[in-house]
């Protein structure tokens, strides 16, 4: 029996051979796979690792931006005026359209002047009859104080006289008072605007009996906007009222304002700040403040709406990345920058105001880093990827949003 016959044998029959050799034969085959898993290794080598990835990188842009503060208000006339009647009687005539723009002095309302032009006859009357009784006591006096250095009257006589002259100039200045009191109460039944402004739609028509008096008494005729200048009044917080107090501390000039009405995209209204209220709020904490804009048109209307923004600082040098660059961690803002190396580090910053599209760097950048402004899920601290160069530039929209709650700020390029 030859060595394969022996070894089949053996195989067929593992029981009969002896023990080492039976685990020989068992073993033969693992070492036979872990010697065909070798040569297999051996001849294939191992993948190379997956290439770093590419993100988009630029430096911060640096631009001069002028800084502003956010406000919700609305408009407000500069002055406001109850017309009433100064005299009683019955209105004959209405001199204005509803909601008209009217100037100062101009007639409204004519009440019948039928019994005042009666009382300032009689007044006037009286005002002849008066300068009459003054002319003969001046020429009753004049006669007798002749007739004194004759002796022919006595002096009695003349104080009588010169009393007489003083009575009668008196009822002299009453009659031309009481002439005065009737041609005002005849001016008065002309009622007119004592401002110019828009009129309110009259309160009552021709025909009707009115009263004067005073506020509470007398009849309501119309009410009169003061439309140009007009005032826009608004709320402002303890933090932002104290960030102006020290921007005017330090020199700052007059403030500025801009308005936007909701259906506007740009801020078009440009004005000033005038007034601010003497004192906070203790139950909501805010500032009552006011601004005072130029409105030839007439198009601003009280009660209207309007995003207005403060000018709060001036013009100072900012650095602006995009929006989308800036990383939010709870109350953290980081920016993903690209060393010389390719390796990725985040960098703690202090954002300001949006900037068309681009925000505000306050403190934590230099103009010289490469921030990544596209693939930033690529990318992340510690990090190795591969920078392209890319360029940051600003992004108009004439989108119009609708009013909503202010952000902190905002800010735009100078000289736009």
């Amino acid at each position: 029996m030859n060595m394969q016959s022996k070894i089949e044998a053996e195989i067929l029959q593992p029981q009969q051979a002896p023990r080492w050799r039976r685990r020989a034969l068992i073993a033969l085959p693992v070492l036979a796979l872990i010697g065909g898993f070798t040569v297999a290794n051996r001849e294939s080598p191992a993948p190379p690792p997956p290439p770093a990835p590419v993100v988009t990188v630029a430096q911060p842009l640096v631009r001069d931006v002028n800084e502003w503060d956010d406000y919700i208000g609305r408009f407000e006339a500069s002055q406001t005026v109850e017309v009433r009647p100064r005299v009683s009687g019955q209105i004959v005539a209405v001199h204005f359209t509803d909601g008209q723009i009217v100037k100062k002095g101009q007639v409204l309302f004519t009440i019948d002047q039928r019994p005042f032009a009666a009382a300032l006859a009689e007044a006037r009357a009286g005002l002849a009859s008066a300068r009459s009784d003054l002319a003969l006591a001046r020429a009753d006096l004049g006669r007798a104080q002749r007739l004194l250095a004759d002796q022919a009257v006595s002096k009695s006589e003349i104080d009588r006289l010169q009393a007489r002259v003083l009575a009668t100039q008196a009822a002299l200045a009453a009659a031309q008072a009481r002439v005065r009191s009737r041609a005002l109460d005849m001016e008065f039944t002309q009622v007119r605007a004592p401002i110019g402004g828009r009129v309110s739609d009259r309160r009552v028509d021709a025909g009707n009996l009115v009263a004067a008096g005073d506020a509470a008494t007398s009849s309501m005729l119309t009410t009169i906007n003061a439309l140009d200048p007009i005032y826009f009044s608004f709320d402002s917080s303890e933090a932002l009222f104290l960030k102006a107090k020290r921007a005017r501390e330090k020199g700052a000039q007059v403030s500025p304002v801009e308005i936007r009405l909701q259906d506007e995209g740009d801020y078009r209204w440009k004005g000033r700040l005038d007034f601010t209220d003497n004192g906070l709020d203790p139950k909501s904490g805010t500032i009552r403040g006011r601004a005072v804009l130029d409105n030839p048109g007439m198009f601003l209307t009280p009660g209207m709406f309007g995003n207005m923004r403060l000018a709060n600082g001036g013009t100072v040098k900012a650095l602006l990345v995009p929006d989308a660059a800036v990383q939010t961690d709870q109350a953290r803002k980081s920016v993903l920058v690209v060393g010389p190396d390719g390796s990725v580090a985040a960098k703690p910053v202090v954002v300001g105001p949006l900037v068309e599209g681009l925000r505000v760097i306050r403190t934590g950048l230099t103009p010289a880093d490469r921030v990544v402004i596209a693939g930033t899920q690529l990318a992340a601290p510690g990090a190795k990827v591969q920078a392209r160069g890319g360029r940051i530039e600003p992004q108009r929209t004439a989108e119009a949003p609708a009013i909503a709650a202010p952000p902190s700020g905002q800010a735009t390029l100078a000289g736009r």
